[in-house]
């Protein structure tokens, strides 16, 4: 899949908030807002579940 750049303004208060959960979930503030938007989007219907998978991350077998 293609990617394609897109300058976002953002309120500080939603940026601030979207770092924090993207650091939780050990994630790029670009990865976790497109994850938002990938799971918003297939939530109200507007995608096909086929078209717009989420972002996994891999996981680690370090336990």
């Amino acid at each position: 899949m293609a990617k394609k750049a897109y300058p976002l303004r953002i309120n500080e208060e939603v940026l601030n908030a979207m770092q924090a959960w993207a650091a939780d979930e050990l994630r790029s503030v670009n990865a976790q807002i497109e994850y938002v938007l990938r799971d918003a989007l297939r939530n109200s219907g507007r995608s096909k579940k086929s078209q717009i998978n989420p972002v996994e991350l891999p996981v680690s077998d370090d336990t």
